[in-house]
């Protein structure tokens, strides 16, 4: 069953800004949350429907993805577009603990309406964004590129942990291993409970004796990764890969950031690219561009053989079938447009110029040669139907 958009399942149009965008989600996830609904699948649905939706248009690198390719764009792109249909309750309340924690959903209590426990699972590391330029030869057929990371990685000494050893953790005292801390309030509207991460162990629900010499208890040491990128063909200025886990390594074993690829095309030295095919200027002279010629060109391959026929005119493309690009998510290859350029020399001998003189007044270098016998054409045909 194909998915509604996600601006029409938040009731939002397409410019709506972050405030608004929260603000719509919270209303439905009020209406339909799952202790105001027991057992109604079709709120069930529609909530985790909103979820998604809220999920994508709130991250700025998914939203724009989705804005140009639709549902199409969020697959296959690292994790992109996650279908929440899949998804526990648990798991939606622990994704958005910032909404489902505070007063919007204070009082709704019960398994649904406290945040998922998280300890011993550490913090999650920051994603990364890099830039990388790529030929239009990579862009045309695809690529493997290898590139050096500088970022957080696991510490080696402690495995993640932060710890000298397995026995140096303690449950943390001040959320007695909860990994959260509540406050209570009572209000004329009845109970609102506020959660957030304990401020101690950081949501963890443990804290360390003996830290890790090497990182400090961190789990974790600036270092450098080489990282293998696989590029698809047809890629374009402003489009980008994300690799999950890439990115700088979570805080003592908690999940690693993601590797978001922007990629960058260089300028050729030949071409001009519109979308998978692309365009070189040919330069030939007047002689051969009377007489017809045959030359070679470049190509995203190599070098080929073309043949310019006798009176080409300045302008004319000579199209060069599946000589372009490979469309990006496609098997279709783009062509190569080969666009005459008559060059008209600007400097000439005395007998050259007598050559050219000579050919002044011939009718075939005449541009309106052929005006008379155009207008006797027409002159018929209006007779025909006068």
């Amino acid at each position: 069953m194909a998915k509604r958009d996600y601006y029409e399942v938040l009731g939002v149009s397409r410019n709506v800004e972050n405030g608004d965008l929260k603000r719509a989600y919270r209303k439905l996830a009020m209406k339909y949350h799952p202790d105001r609904n027991p057992g109604n699948t079709q709120a069930e649905k529609k909530f985790k429907e909103a979820a998604e939706a809220f999920d994508v248009l709130k991250d700025p690198d998914k939203r724009a993805r989705y804005d140009q390719f639709g549902h199409d764009g969020l697959k296959g792109a690292g994790g992109f577009g996650a279908d929440y249909q899949d998804f526990g309750f648990e798991d939606i309340f622990s994704r958005f603990s910032d909404i489902f924690g505070g007063d919007s959903f204070g009082g709704m209590g019960g398994a649904h309406g406290r945040t998922r426990r998280r300890s011993g699972t550490g913090q999650p590391g920051d994603d990364m964004k890099i830039q990388l330029k790529l030929t239009l030869e990579e862009i045309a057929f695809g690529t493997d590129r290898e590139v050096k990371v500088k970022k957080y990685m696991t510490c080696k000494e402690c495995k993640g942990t932060g710890a000298k050893s397995s026995e140096d953790f303690m449950t943390c005292n001040t959320c007695s291993g909860m990994g959260e801390v509540r406050q209570v309030t009572r209000t004329m509207f009845g109970q609102f409970v506020n959660v957030q991460p304990c401020p101690t162990c950081y949501g963890e629900g443990r804290t360390i004796r003996n830290k890790c010499g090497s990182c400090h208890g961190e789990g974790r040491i600036k270092g450098e990764e080489k990282i293998h990128i696989q590029i698809p063909s047809g890629v374009t200025n402003g489009n980008y890969i994300s690799l999950n886990g890439q990115g700088h390594s979570g805080i003592r074993g908690g999940e690693d950031g993601t590797l978001v690829v922007l990629i960058e095309e260089k300028k050729h030295e030949h071409f001009k690219r519109d979308g998978d095919d692309i365009f070189y200027d040919l330069n030939i002279s007047v002689t051969d561009a009377i007489l017809g010629v045959t030359t070679e060109v470049p190509t995203l391959k190599g070098r080929a053989r073309i043949k310019i026929e006798p009176g080409t005119q300045p302008g004319k493309l000579l199209r060069m079938r599946e000589k372009g690009i490979k469309g990006l998510k496609t098997n279709k290859i783009g062509d190569q447009y080969v666009r005459m350029n008559v060059y008209i020399p600007t400097s000439l001998t005395d007998e050259e110029k007598q050559h050219v003189k000579a050919l002044k007044d011939s009718k075939n270098f005449d541009p309106n040669s052929n005006k008379d016998a155009h207008e006797n054409i027409f002159e018929r045909v209006k007779a025909v139907f006068s």
